[in-house]
Protein backbone atom coordinates (compact mmCIF):
# COMPACT_ATOMS: atom_id res chain seq x y z
CA UNK A 1 0.00 0.00 0.00
CA UNK A 2 1.71 3.88 -0.85
CA UNK A 3 2.75 5.74 1.77
CA UNK A 4 1.29 9.02 2.25
CA UNK A 5 4.80 10.59 0.16
CA UNK A 6 3.29 8.28 -2.82
CA UNK A 7 0.41 11.15 -3.09
CA UNK A 8 0.54 14.49 -4.62
CA UNK A 9 0.99 17.32 -2.46
CA UNK A 10 -2.48 18.49 -1.08
CA UNK A 11 -3.21 21.54 -3.13
CA UNK A 12 -4.67 24.80 -1.05
CA UNK A 13 -6.86 26.05 -3.10
CA UNK A 14 -9.23 23.29 -4.17
CA UNK A 15 -12.03 22.26 -2.14
CA UNK A 16 -10.16 18.88 -0.27
CA UNK A 17 -7.29 16.69 -1.06
CA UNK A 18 -9.37 13.91 -2.72
CA UNK A 19 -12.19 14.69 -4.82
CA UNK A 20 -11.67 18.38 -5.55
CA UNK A 21 -10.99 17.92 -9.04
CA UNK A 22 -11.54 15.35 -11.93
CA UNK A 23 -9.89 12.27 -11.33
CA UNK A 24 -9.59 12.72 -7.76
CA UNK A 25 -6.29 14.88 -6.74
CA UNK A 26 -4.01 17.35 -8.96
CA UNK A 27 -1.82 14.38 -10.25
CA UNK A 28 -4.84 12.81 -11.72
CA UNK A 29 -4.49 9.28 -9.79
CA UNK A 30 -8.06 8.11 -9.29
CA UNK A 31 -7.09 6.45 -6.04
CA UNK A 32 -8.31 6.47 -2.56
CA UNK A 33 -7.61 5.41 0.78
CA UNK A 34 -10.75 4.43 1.79
CA UNK A 35 -11.80 1.20 3.28
CA UNK A 36 -14.97 -0.33 0.84
CA UNK A 37 -16.86 -3.58 1.75
CA UNK A 38 -16.04 -5.98 -0.87
CA UNK A 39 -17.89 -9.39 -1.57
CA UNK A 40 -20.61 -9.93 -3.95
CA UNK A 41 -24.31 -8.20 -3.83
CA UNK A 42 -27.08 -7.52 -6.13
CA UNK A 43 -28.85 -4.06 -6.28
CA UNK A 44 -31.70 -2.63 -7.56
CA UNK A 45 -31.04 0.71 -8.91
CA UNK A 46 -34.76 1.52 -9.08
CA UNK A 47 -35.17 1.22 -5.80
CA UNK A 48 -32.57 4.42 -5.02
CA UNK A 49 -33.09 7.73 -6.48
CA UNK A 50 -30.19 9.52 -8.04
CA UNK A 51 -29.31 13.19 -7.99
CA UNK A 52 -31.16 13.96 -11.43
CA UNK A 53 -29.01 14.97 -14.86
CA UNK A 54 -27.12 13.67 -17.51
CA UNK A 55 -26.65 11.87 -19.44
CA UNK A 56 -22.81 12.31 -18.58
CA UNK A 57 -22.55 12.68 -14.75
CA UNK A 58 -18.56 12.59 -15.04
CA UNK A 59 -17.50 13.21 -11.07
CA UNK A 60 -18.78 14.29 -8.18
CA UNK A 61 -16.55 16.51 -5.91
CA UNK A 62 -15.97 17.58 -2.44
CA UNK A 63 -17.67 20.15 -0.98
CA UNK A 64 -15.62 22.67 1.18
CA UNK A 65 -18.62 21.69 4.15
CA UNK A 66 -17.81 18.63 5.66
CA UNK A 67 -20.53 16.27 4.58
CA UNK A 68 -21.60 17.32 1.32
CA UNK A 69 -21.24 17.18 -2.76
CA UNK A 70 -21.24 18.75 -5.94
CA UNK A 71 -22.60 17.10 -8.70
CA UNK A 72 -21.80 18.66 -12.14
CA UNK A 73 -23.37 16.86 -15.25
CA UNK A 74 -24.19 17.62 -18.62
CA UNK A 75 -26.62 19.90 -18.20
CA UNK A 76 -26.29 21.15 -14.79
CA UNK A 77 -24.85 21.56 -11.24
CA UNK A 78 -26.49 20.48 -8.10
CA UNK A 79 -25.67 20.19 -4.10
CA UNK A 80 -25.78 17.29 -2.36
CA UNK A 81 -26.25 16.92 1.40
CA UNK A 82 -24.57 13.54 1.76
CA UNK A 83 -24.37 14.15 5.86
CA UNK A 84 -25.33 10.63 8.24
CA UNK A 85 -26.18 8.61 4.75
CA UNK A 86 -28.57 11.12 3.16
CA UNK A 87 -28.03 12.20 -0.45
CA UNK A 88 -30.41 14.72 -0.86
CA UNK A 89 -30.35 17.58 -3.50
CA UNK A 90 -30.13 21.36 -1.33
CA UNK A 91 -30.19 23.12 -4.94
CA UNK A 92 -29.13 23.44 -8.55
CA UNK A 93 -29.10 25.32 -11.41
CA UNK A 94 -28.40 24.91 -15.33
CA UNK A 95 -24.96 24.79 -16.50
CA UNK A 96 -24.65 28.15 -18.51
CA UNK A 97 -24.74 27.40 -22.08
CA UNK A 98 -26.73 23.66 -21.37
CA UNK A 99 -29.89 22.77 -21.66
CA UNK A 100 -31.38 20.83 -18.95
CA UNK A 101 -33.23 17.57 -19.22
CA UNK A 102 -36.26 16.20 -17.79
CA UNK A 103 -36.21 13.37 -15.36
CA UNK A 104 -39.07 11.71 -18.15
CA UNK A 105 -35.92 12.05 -20.85
CA UNK A 106 -33.69 10.94 -19.14
CA UNK A 107 -35.52 7.87 -17.92
CA UNK A 108 -36.72 6.82 -21.56
CA UNK A 109 -32.43 7.04 -22.00
CA UNK A 110 -32.13 4.38 -19.63
CA UNK A 111 -35.44 2.32 -19.82
CA UNK A 112 -35.17 1.93 -23.67
CA UNK A 113 -34.06 -1.75 -25.05
CA UNK A 114 -30.62 -1.25 -26.43
CA UNK A 115 -31.32 -4.13 -29.34
CA UNK A 116 -29.89 -2.76 -32.32
CA UNK A 117 -27.67 0.23 -33.43
CA UNK A 118 -30.57 1.27 -36.11
CA UNK A 119 -33.25 1.72 -33.19
CA UNK A 120 -30.44 2.83 -30.73
CA UNK A 121 -29.59 6.15 -32.99
CA UNK A 122 -33.24 6.91 -33.94
CA UNK A 123 -34.58 6.64 -29.86
CA UNK A 124 -31.45 9.04 -28.71
CA UNK A 125 -31.86 11.13 -31.25
CA UNK A 126 -35.23 11.95 -30.45
CA UNK A 127 -34.40 12.30 -26.82
CA UNK A 128 -30.86 14.42 -27.30
CA UNK A 129 -31.27 16.18 -30.53
CA UNK A 130 -29.63 15.01 -34.00
CA UNK A 131 -25.98 14.91 -32.58
CA UNK A 132 -25.82 13.71 -28.56
CA UNK A 133 -22.51 13.46 -28.66
CA UNK A 134 -21.58 17.11 -29.35
CA UNK A 135 -23.17 17.55 -25.51
CA UNK A 136 -19.61 16.34 -24.81
CA UNK A 137 -17.50 18.22 -23.15
CA UNK A 138 -19.60 19.72 -21.61
CA UNK A 139 -19.67 19.79 -17.88
CA UNK A 140 -17.36 17.03 -17.67
CA UNK A 141 -14.21 18.44 -16.46
CA UNK A 142 -14.48 20.44 -13.24
CA UNK A 143 -13.14 21.34 -10.20
CA UNK A 144 -14.09 22.92 -6.57
CA UNK A 145 -11.77 25.46 -4.89
CA UNK A 146 -11.53 26.32 -1.48
CA UNK A 147 -14.15 29.16 -1.86
CA UNK A 148 -16.54 26.46 -2.34
CA UNK A 149 -16.99 27.07 -6.08
CA UNK A 150 -17.46 25.16 -9.11
CA UNK A 151 -15.60 25.49 -11.72
CA UNK A 152 -16.80 23.91 -14.98
CA UNK A 153 -17.39 24.48 -19.22
CA UNK A 154 -20.19 24.58 -21.37
CA UNK A 155 -19.56 25.47 -25.06
CA UNK A 156 -16.27 27.97 -24.79
CA UNK A 157 -17.52 29.66 -21.75
CA UNK A 158 -15.99 28.51 -18.04
CA UNK A 159 -18.51 29.45 -15.45
CA UNK A 160 -18.04 30.00 -11.56
CA UNK A 161 -20.86 28.19 -9.62
CA UNK A 162 -21.80 28.65 -5.99
CA UNK A 163 -24.09 29.46 -2.91
CA UNK A 164 -25.86 32.28 -2.94
CA UNK A 165 -25.10 32.45 0.79
CA UNK A 166 -22.35 29.77 2.48
CA UNK A 167 -24.35 30.42 5.72
CA UNK A 168 -27.44 29.10 4.42
CA UNK A 169 -26.94 26.74 1.32
CA UNK A 170 -31.16 26.54 1.32
CA UNK A 171 -31.17 29.47 -0.45
CA UNK A 172 -29.59 28.38 -3.46
CA UNK A 173 -26.90 28.90 -6.45
CA UNK A 174 -25.75 31.41 -8.11
CA UNK A 175 -23.24 31.69 -11.23
CA UNK A 176 -20.41 34.20 -9.60
CA UNK A 177 -18.52 35.14 -12.99
CA UNK A 178 -18.15 34.00 -16.50
CA UNK A 179 -14.89 34.05 -18.82
CA UNK A 180 -15.45 33.36 -22.41
CA UNK A 181 -12.61 31.42 -23.51
CA UNK A 182 -12.74 32.22 -27.00
CA UNK A 183 -11.41 35.74 -26.26
CA UNK A 184 -7.81 34.09 -25.68
CA UNK A 185 -8.05 30.65 -27.76
CA UNK A 186 -8.20 31.12 -31.74
CA UNK A 187 -10.34 28.19 -33.36
CA UNK A 188 -8.90 25.05 -34.49
CA UNK A 189 -9.91 22.14 -37.00
CA UNK A 190 -9.84 18.64 -36.52
CA UNK A 191 -11.23 17.05 -39.30
CA UNK A 192 -11.60 20.04 -42.24
CA UNK A 193 -14.32 21.19 -40.40
CA UNK A 194 -15.40 24.91 -39.67
CA UNK A 195 -12.65 25.73 -37.06
CA UNK A 196 -14.10 25.95 -33.17
CA UNK A 197 -12.70 26.47 -29.84
CA UNK A 198 -12.92 22.96 -28.34
CA UNK A 199 -12.11 22.74 -24.36
CA UNK A 200 -11.36 19.13 -23.37
CA UNK A 201 -9.42 19.52 -19.61
CA UNK A 202 -9.46 21.58 -16.46
CA UNK A 203 -6.96 21.55 -13.33
CA UNK A 204 -5.88 24.10 -10.88
CA UNK A 205 -2.27 25.36 -10.00
CA UNK A 206 -1.19 25.72 -6.34
CA UNK A 207 -1.77 29.23 -6.48
CA UNK A 208 -5.28 29.33 -7.41
CA UNK A 209 -5.28 29.69 -11.27
CA UNK A 210 -7.67 27.57 -13.13
CA UNK A 211 -5.92 25.78 -15.64
CA UNK A 212 -7.99 24.85 -18.99
CA UNK A 213 -7.34 22.70 -21.51
CA UNK A 214 -8.25 23.31 -25.42
CA UNK A 215 -7.91 21.08 -28.62
CA UNK A 216 -4.99 23.16 -29.64
CA UNK A 217 -3.15 24.81 -26.60
CA UNK A 218 -3.65 25.47 -22.34
CA UNK A 219 -5.02 28.45 -21.09
CA UNK A 220 -4.57 29.63 -17.16
CA UNK A 221 -7.40 31.82 -15.96
CA UNK A 222 -7.71 33.99 -12.43
CA UNK A 223 -10.01 32.32 -10.20
CA UNK A 224 -12.38 35.69 -10.37
CA UNK A 225 -12.56 34.97 -14.18
CA UNK A 226 -11.43 37.96 -15.46
CA UNK A 227 -8.07 37.58 -17.15
CA UNK A 228 -6.45 34.75 -18.63
CA UNK A 229 -3.44 33.61 -20.93
CA UNK A 230 -2.78 30.81 -23.41
CA UNK A 231 -0.25 29.14 -25.26
CA UNK A 232 -0.37 27.09 -28.27
CA UNK A 233 0.86 23.99 -29.24
CA UNK A 234 2.28 25.62 -31.85
CA UNK A 235 1.35 22.74 -34.06
CA UNK A 236 -1.37 22.62 -36.01
CA UNK A 237 -1.31 18.71 -37.03
CA UNK A 238 -1.45 18.30 -32.84
CA UNK A 239 -4.52 18.25 -30.73
CA UNK A 240 -5.19 17.21 -27.52
CA UNK A 241 -8.46 15.12 -26.32
CA UNK A 242 -8.26 14.60 -22.62
CA UNK A 243 -7.56 16.87 -19.27
CA UNK A 244 -4.15 17.42 -18.19
CA UNK A 245 -2.19 17.07 -14.41
CA UNK A 246 -0.96 19.67 -12.39
CA UNK A 247 2.29 19.73 -9.62
CA UNK A 248 3.02 21.59 -7.17
CA UNK A 249 5.72 23.58 -8.70
CA UNK A 250 3.55 24.91 -11.61
CA UNK A 251 4.20 21.86 -13.86
CA UNK A 252 0.81 21.29 -16.59
CA UNK A 253 1.21 18.22 -18.35
CA UNK A 254 -0.47 17.80 -21.39
CA UNK A 255 -0.38 15.09 -24.48
CA UNK A 256 -1.53 15.72 -27.80
CA UNK A 257 -2.08 13.15 -30.95
CA UNK A 258 -1.27 13.80 -34.28
CA UNK A 259 -4.26 14.60 -37.02
CA UNK A 260 -2.48 12.58 -39.31
CA UNK A 261 -2.55 8.47 -38.33
CA UNK A 262 0.19 6.68 -37.04
CA UNK A 263 2.26 9.64 -36.42
CA UNK A 264 3.76 10.58 -33.38
CA UNK A 265 2.17 12.32 -30.46
CA UNK A 266 3.72 15.17 -28.16
CA UNK A 267 3.92 14.51 -24.30
CA UNK A 268 4.34 18.48 -22.91
CA UNK A 269 5.20 20.06 -19.66
CA UNK A 270 3.99 23.71 -19.78
CA UNK A 271 4.85 25.83 -16.63
CA UNK A 272 3.04 28.42 -14.71
CA UNK A 273 5.43 30.58 -13.16
CA UNK A 274 3.01 32.22 -10.74
CA UNK A 275 3.05 35.14 -13.22
CA UNK A 276 2.84 33.49 -16.99
CA UNK A 277 2.16 30.60 -18.65
CA UNK A 278 5.50 29.30 -20.46
CA UNK A 279 6.78 26.72 -22.82
CA UNK A 280 10.32 27.51 -22.30
CA UNK A 281 12.77 24.95 -21.24
CA UNK A 282 14.47 27.69 -19.00
CA UNK A 283 11.25 27.06 -17.02
CA UNK A 284 11.74 23.29 -17.26
CA UNK A 285 9.15 23.61 -19.97
CA UNK A 286 9.89 20.28 -22.55
CA UNK A 287 7.99 18.29 -25.21
CA UNK A 288 9.14 14.95 -26.72
CA UNK A 289 7.25 12.37 -28.83
CA UNK A 290 5.90 9.40 -28.42
CA UNK A 291 4.09 6.90 -30.69
CA UNK A 292 0.97 7.12 -32.34
CA UNK A 293 -1.60 4.99 -34.22
CA UNK A 294 -4.53 4.86 -36.47
CA UNK A 295 -8.33 6.62 -35.61
CA UNK A 296 -9.77 3.78 -33.96
CA UNK A 297 -13.42 2.46 -34.14
CA UNK A 298 -15.21 3.03 -31.04
CA UNK A 299 -14.94 4.83 -27.42
CA UNK A 300 -11.76 6.55 -27.48
CA UNK A 301 -11.14 9.16 -30.58
CA UNK A 302 -7.72 10.45 -31.54
CA UNK A 303 -5.10 8.75 -32.60
CA UNK A 304 -2.52 9.88 -29.61
CA UNK A 305 -2.99 8.81 -26.20
CA UNK A 306 -6.53 7.76 -24.79
CA UNK A 307 -5.62 8.92 -21.52
CA UNK A 308 -5.34 12.03 -19.09
CA UNK A 309 -1.70 12.09 -17.81
CA UNK A 310 -0.65 10.83 -14.73
CA UNK A 311 1.80 11.42 -12.33
CA UNK A 312 3.53 8.79 -10.37
CA UNK A 313 6.78 9.30 -7.89
CA UNK A 314 6.86 11.79 -5.03
CA UNK A 315 8.74 11.09 -1.88
CA UNK A 316 12.50 11.90 -1.68
CA UNK A 317 14.95 9.77 -3.80
CA UNK A 318 11.64 8.34 -5.72
CA UNK A 319 11.45 8.72 -10.09
CA UNK A 320 9.14 11.33 -10.59
CA UNK A 321 7.65 10.24 -14.00
CA UNK A 322 4.41 11.44 -15.79
CA UNK A 323 2.66 8.34 -17.38
CA UNK A 324 0.42 7.66 -20.33
CA UNK A 325 -0.77 4.79 -23.19
CA UNK A 326 0.51 5.59 -26.04
CA UNK A 327 -1.72 5.68 -29.76
CA UNK A 328 -0.38 2.52 -31.08
CA UNK A 329 -3.19 0.12 -32.43
CA UNK A 330 -1.73 -1.93 -29.24
CA UNK A 331 -0.75 0.48 -26.93
CA UNK A 332 2.75 0.70 -24.67
CA UNK A 333 2.45 2.23 -21.17
CA UNK A 334 4.95 5.04 -21.60
CA UNK A 335 6.34 6.61 -18.81
CA UNK A 336 8.16 10.00 -19.61
CA UNK A 337 10.57 11.83 -17.05
CA UNK A 338 8.99 14.94 -14.83
CA UNK A 339 11.86 16.96 -14.63
CA UNK A 340 15.61 16.52 -15.44
CA UNK A 341 16.42 12.89 -16.79
CA UNK A 342 19.07 11.72 -14.35
CA UNK A 343 22.24 10.85 -15.53
CA UNK A 344 22.96 7.84 -16.51
CA UNK A 345 18.89 7.12 -17.15
CA UNK A 346 18.59 3.92 -19.28
CA UNK A 347 18.43 4.59 -23.12
CA UNK A 348 15.14 2.61 -23.91
CA UNK A 349 14.88 0.98 -27.31
CA UNK A 350 12.58 2.29 -29.74
CA UNK A 351 11.72 5.05 -28.19
CA UNK A 352 10.94 8.24 -29.81
CA UNK A 353 12.89 10.71 -27.30
CA UNK A 354 15.13 10.29 -24.95
CA UNK A 355 12.51 11.41 -22.11
CA UNK A 356 11.34 8.42 -22.39
CA UNK A 357 11.68 6.20 -18.91
CA UNK A 358 10.26 3.35 -20.14
CA UNK A 359 7.60 2.21 -22.77
CA UNK A 360 6.14 -1.07 -22.24
CA UNK A 361 3.50 -3.16 -24.61
CA UNK A 362 0.37 -3.67 -22.79
CA UNK A 363 -0.81 -7.22 -22.90
CA UNK A 364 -4.06 -7.05 -20.72
CA UNK A 365 -4.83 -10.99 -21.12
CA UNK A 366 -5.98 -11.28 -24.74
CA UNK A 367 -4.58 -12.66 -27.89
CA UNK A 368 -1.86 -11.14 -29.42
CA UNK A 369 -3.72 -11.54 -33.25
CA UNK A 370 -5.92 -8.73 -31.80
CA UNK A 371 -6.05 -5.58 -34.35
CA UNK A 372 -7.09 -3.08 -31.48
CA UNK A 373 -5.89 -3.06 -27.04
CA UNK A 374 -6.25 0.58 -26.33
CA UNK A 375 -7.80 2.93 -23.59
CA UNK A 376 -9.98 5.80 -23.09
CA UNK A 377 -9.10 6.22 -19.33
CA UNK A 378 -6.67 7.56 -17.54
CA UNK A 379 -4.09 5.11 -15.62
CA UNK A 380 -4.60 4.19 -12.86
CA UNK A 381 -1.57 5.12 -10.23
CA UNK A 382 -1.73 3.31 -7.05
CA UNK A 383 2.24 3.88 -5.32
CA UNK A 384 4.61 2.60 -7.86
CA UNK A 385 1.61 0.24 -9.86
CA UNK A 386 -0.23 1.38 -13.00
CA UNK A 387 -3.46 -0.41 -13.80
CA UNK A 388 -4.94 0.20 -17.52
CA UNK A 389 -7.97 -1.21 -19.25
CA UNK A 390 -8.75 -1.94 -23.04
CA UNK A 391 -11.60 -0.20 -24.07
CA UNK A 392 -11.62 -0.93 -27.60
CA UNK A 393 -13.94 -3.13 -30.05
CA UNK A 394 -14.02 -3.62 -33.87
CA UNK A 395 -16.42 -1.81 -34.38
CA UNK A 396 -19.05 1.22 -32.80
CA UNK A 397 -21.04 4.25 -33.57
CA UNK A 398 -19.36 7.49 -35.08
CA UNK A 399 -21.33 9.64 -32.68
CA UNK A 400 -19.73 8.56 -28.90
CA UNK A 401 -22.42 8.94 -26.68
CA UNK A 402 -24.85 6.81 -29.02
CA UNK A 403 -21.41 4.38 -29.11
CA UNK A 404 -21.40 4.76 -25.07
CA UNK A 405 -24.68 3.44 -24.66
CA UNK A 406 -24.74 1.03 -26.78
CA UNK A 407 -21.19 -1.57 -26.04
CA UNK A 408 -22.03 -4.02 -24.12
CA UNK A 409 -26.07 -4.28 -24.88
CA UNK A 410 -25.78 -4.41 -28.76
CA UNK A 411 -22.01 -4.52 -29.24
CA UNK A 412 -20.04 -7.49 -27.39
CA UNK A 413 -18.14 -5.38 -24.93
CA UNK A 414 -13.89 -5.06 -24.84
CA UNK A 415 -12.19 -7.26 -22.74
CA UNK A 416 -8.92 -6.73 -21.35
CA UNK A 417 -6.93 -5.55 -18.12
CA UNK A 418 -3.70 -5.03 -16.75
CA UNK A 419 -1.38 -4.18 -13.58
CA UNK A 420 2.30 -2.85 -14.58
CA UNK A 421 4.68 -1.91 -11.65
CA UNK A 422 7.51 0.26 -12.00
CA UNK A 423 10.82 -0.78 -10.81
CA UNK A 424 13.16 2.10 -9.74
CA UNK A 425 16.36 -0.23 -9.54
CA UNK A 426 15.89 -0.99 -12.75
CA UNK A 427 13.93 1.84 -14.53
CA UNK A 428 11.30 -0.48 -16.22
CA UNK A 429 7.96 -1.96 -15.51
CA UNK A 430 7.09 -5.14 -14.98
CA UNK A 431 3.98 -6.51 -15.25
CA UNK A 432 2.12 -7.18 -12.02
CA UNK A 433 -0.95 -9.32 -13.64
CA UNK A 434 -3.30 -9.69 -16.12
CA UNK A 435 -6.75 -10.39 -17.07
CA UNK A 436 -7.80 -11.29 -20.58
CA UNK A 437 -11.78 -11.88 -19.28
CA UNK A 438 -12.18 -8.73 -17.02
CA UNK A 439 -14.61 -6.16 -18.64
CA UNK A 440 -14.22 -2.44 -18.60
CA UNK A 441 -16.20 -0.35 -21.15
CA UNK A 442 -16.17 3.48 -20.46
CA UNK A 443 -15.77 4.13 -16.91
CA UNK A 444 -12.90 5.52 -15.01
CA UNK A 445 -11.71 2.69 -12.72
CA UNK A 446 -10.89 3.57 -9.23
CA UNK A 447 -8.21 1.72 -6.93
CA UNK A 448 -8.37 1.70 -3.07
CA UNK A 449 -5.38 1.60 -0.82
CA UNK A 450 -7.88 0.92 1.85
CA UNK A 451 -9.58 -1.94 0.22
CA UNK A 452 -6.46 -2.76 -1.72
CA UNK A 453 -8.72 -3.26 -5.06
CA UNK A 454 -9.11 -1.55 -8.46
CA UNK A 455 -12.69 -1.57 -9.75
CA UNK A 456 -14.39 -1.53 -13.08
CA UNK A 457 -17.87 -0.89 -14.31
CA UNK A 458 -18.31 -4.03 -17.27
CA UNK A 459 -21.34 -5.66 -18.78
CA UNK A 460 -21.89 -9.13 -19.90
CA UNK A 461 -24.62 -11.00 -21.11
CA UNK A 462 -25.32 -12.89 -17.87
CA UNK A 463 -25.82 -10.35 -15.59
CA UNK A 464 -25.47 -7.29 -17.40
CA UNK A 465 -24.30 -4.04 -15.73
CA UNK A 466 -21.56 -4.45 -12.74
CA UNK A 467 -18.83 -3.10 -11.02
CA UNK A 468 -16.21 -5.12 -10.58
CA UNK A 469 -13.00 -5.24 -7.82
CA UNK A 470 -10.00 -6.83 -8.43
CA UNK A 471 -7.56 -7.62 -5.84
CA UNK A 472 -4.50 -4.83 -6.17
CA UNK A 473 -1.92 -7.61 -5.89
CA UNK A 474 -3.13 -10.76 -7.43
CA UNK A 475 -5.83 -9.44 -9.84
CA UNK A 476 -8.33 -11.84 -8.21
CA UNK A 477 -11.89 -10.78 -8.42
CA UNK A 478 -13.07 -9.62 -4.77
CA UNK A 479 -16.06 -7.88 -5.61
CA UNK A 480 -19.16 -7.25 -7.64
CA UNK A 481 -21.73 -5.08 -7.15
CA UNK A 482 -24.06 -5.98 -9.94
CA UNK A 483 -26.60 -4.16 -11.27
CA UNK A 484 -28.30 -6.56 -14.14
CA UNK A 485 -29.59 -5.46 -17.68
CA UNK A 486 -30.95 -2.14 -16.56
CA UNK A 487 -29.17 0.44 -18.30
CA UNK A 488 -29.22 2.68 -15.37
CA UNK A 489 -25.77 0.70 -14.30
CA UNK A 490 -23.88 2.56 -17.13
CA UNK A 491 -21.63 5.37 -16.54
CA UNK A 492 -21.20 6.45 -19.47
CA UNK A 493 -17.56 8.09 -19.51
CA UNK A 494 -17.84 9.21 -15.79
CA UNK A 495 -15.45 8.23 -12.97
CA UNK A 496 -15.95 5.64 -10.14
CA UNK A 497 -16.07 6.77 -6.70
CA UNK A 498 -16.70 5.56 -3.09
CA UNK A 499 -17.11 7.94 -0.29
CA UNK A 500 -15.29 7.55 3.28
CA UNK A 501 -17.84 4.97 4.99
CA UNK A 502 -17.23 2.85 2.33
CA UNK A 503 -20.80 3.67 -0.16
CA UNK A 504 -20.57 3.26 -3.83
CA UNK A 505 -20.85 6.91 -5.76
CA UNK A 506 -21.90 5.58 -9.05
CA UNK A 507 -21.89 8.01 -11.64
CA UNK A 508 -24.81 6.64 -13.75
CA UNK A 509 -25.94 7.76 -17.00
CA UNK A 510 -29.15 9.82 -15.23
CA UNK A 511 -26.99 11.07 -12.37
CA UNK A 512 -25.07 9.97 -9.37
CA UNK A 513 -25.88 7.47 -6.50
CA UNK A 514 -25.65 6.59 -3.59
CA UNK A 515 -25.38 3.03 -2.97
CA UNK A 516 -25.05 0.99 -0.06
CA UNK A 517 -22.77 -1.80 0.48
CA UNK A 518 -22.69 -2.63 3.94
CA UNK A 519 -26.39 -4.24 4.06
CA UNK A 520 -26.87 -7.82 4.14
CA UNK A 521 -30.53 -7.10 2.26
CA UNK A 522 -27.97 -6.81 -0.91
CA UNK A 523 -25.86 -9.94 -0.66
CA UNK A 524 -26.14 -12.87 -2.19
Amino acid sequence: MPRPHDLPERNPFLSSDIYGVTHVNPGQQNSIPYEIPLGTRTIDLGALNPVWGGPVNNATYASVMHGYFWSVATDRVALIDARDKRWDVVADIDLPGASRRSQEALRQIVEFEYADIASAEAHLKAILGDAPGSLLPTGVYALVSNEDVVYSNAGTTVSAIGLVDRADPSRGLEVKGQFDTSTIIPPTSVMGEEPRVGLVGMNMTYDGHVVVGALNGVAVIDAALTSGQFVSFDDDDQMATNSLAVDAAGGIYVATGSKTPRMPGVMRKLVWTGERLSDDPVDGAWAAQYDGGDWPPAIKAGTGTGSTPTLMGFGEGEDELVLITDGTNRMKLVAFWRNEIPAGARVVEGALSPRIADQKPVRAGISEERAWLQSEQTIIVLGTGAFVVNNLIEEGHPDRIIDVLTVGPVHAPPHGVEKLVWNQREQRFYSGWARGDVVSISMVPLASSGAGAVFVNGYSAEDGWEVTGLDWETGKTVSRTIFGHDNKGNGTYAILQFLEDGDMLFNSVIGPYRIPLDEASHRR
